[in-house]
């Protein structure tokens, strides 16, 4: 019987032994192995230096190799700086705001006395003085300053293609002489004198400084307050109006200021955005150039809207939460926060209330590419707040005796 009983022992143990080895779990290390793209790492940086920043992001997913490649050669876009203009007879000291660190930067540019922002593109600012009808480029960063002719027409607004350092470089302007007919003045660095020549239109054309302007694949495109499209061509010297369907605006905007100034455009990547704010949500429409409409936009899918009165940028490949928002000429709370609109969110910031357009003066801010180099700005904070702080106290004074007056 004991030897019965060790026989059926041993089969059980065989048996258990059996069932073990049946469903052990293979190791899929070597699968993973052999599933793991195998292409040179050259190549991998070519096909990977072209894609977006997003996409970027999904390759770096695969597998650590393509991490590895695809973080090396990833590059994403700087979010331009906000430049303002000291307040009249306030100094000379000049405030840029960086969105993306909250930082405030000043730098004192006394050769900007008296002038006043008319365009921004590539690290260059398009400044105007009123008073001598002086136009001149200006880098903020390094401070040089690029001559160009008087005009004898007063410039409302104007825009140029490129960086004056280019040879393509071609400054635009264009004003009213009577309802049909309009004066498009142009120069290019290095040239003595603006050349002006009037076209006639068929459709009327209304210029004022509430108009708005970008180059686009070779062309200037200038939106008027009716909603009507010029477009002008400076290779060939030609001018039309076309008959686009103009966007259509919110009706909950009343004030005439407001209206006006709550409408930009910009260009990224050969397309034209525009955009136009209320109380409730910002708008967003597409040109279709093709077929020369505008085509609503349900957000921005992904960029990030620079808006401003006198030009607006667009920036495809930023990181963190600045995608998919509209950011403001407008900074609050001692340079804390940027005034902006999330899509994601769907809500204003700070406080979910929506920019007042009619309290900013249209001139004396712009945004413009953030610089490469920090050492010439002033950092302040302390004494910034000590400033915030008297300047408080002497409208409390001003306040009481407002009203002393008054008893």
């Amino acid at each position: 019987m004991a030897g019965n009983g060790r026989g059926r022992c041993k089969k059980m143990r065989s048996l258990l032994e059996i069932m073990a080895e049946s469903t052990s779990v293979p190791t899929v290390q070597p699968l993973i192995k052999e599933a793991e793209p195998d292409l040179p790492n050259e190549l991998l940086e070519k096909i990977f230096t072209q894609l977006t920043l997003r996409d970027n992001i999904r390759v770096s997913a695969v597998c650590r190799r393509w991490n590895t490649v695809a973080i090396s050669v990833r590059v994403a876009d700087k979010a331009p700086w906000l430049m303002v203009s000291p307040p009249p007879k306030s100094g000379d000291i000049y405030e840029f705001y960086d969105p993306y660190q909250r930082q405030r930067y000043f730098l004192e540019l006394p050769e900007l006395r008296g002038a006043r922002f008319s365009y921004a593109k590539d690290g260059w600012v398009l400044m105007y003085k009123p008073n001598t009808k002086t136009i001149f480029f200006f880098c903020p960063y390094t401070r040089e300053r690029i001559e160009l002719p008087n005009l004898s027409l007063p410039l409302q607004i104007a825009a140029f293609s490129s960086s004056p350092k280019c040879p393509s470089c071609v400054i635009f302007t264009v004003k009213n002489v009577s309802p049909t007919i309009v004066a498009v003045s142009t120069c290019r660095p290095g040239e003595t004198q603006w050349t002006t020549v009037n076209y006639q239109t068929i459709h009327p054309f209304s210029c004022s400084i509430w108009n708005k302007i970008v180059f686009c694949r070779g062309l200037f495109y200038c939106l008027t307050v009716c909603g009507c499209m010029g477009v002008y061509n400076p290779e060939d010297s030609t001018w039309a109006v076309h008959s686009a369907s103009p966007p259509i605006f919110p009706e909950d905007v009343n004030a005439q200021g407001q209206w006006l100034r709550a409408k930009c455009m910009a260009e990224c990547n050969g397309d034209i955005y525009f955009i136009h704010t209320s109380r409730e949500k910002p708008v967003i429409f597409k040109l279709d150039q093709t077929n020369g409409v505008w085509v609503e936009m349900e957000d921005l899918g992904g960029m990030s809207f620079f808006a401003n009165f006198i030009c607006s940028h667009v920036r495809t490949d930023l990181l963190g939460n600045m995608r998919n928002s509209i950011y403001f000429p407008k900074v609050r709370f001692y340079g804390k926060r940027c005034f902006s609109y999330s899509f994601d969110n769907d809500r204003f910031y700070p406080g979910n209330e929506s920019l007042d357009w009619s309290r900013l003066d249209p001139f004396n801010r712009i945004w413009i590419e953030a610089p490469e180099d920090l050492s010439p700005f002033v950092q302040r904070k302390n004494n910034l707040s000590v400033t915030v702080m008297v300047i408080m106290m002497i409208y409390c004074e001003i306040g009481k005796s407002s009203s002393l007056m008054r008893s």
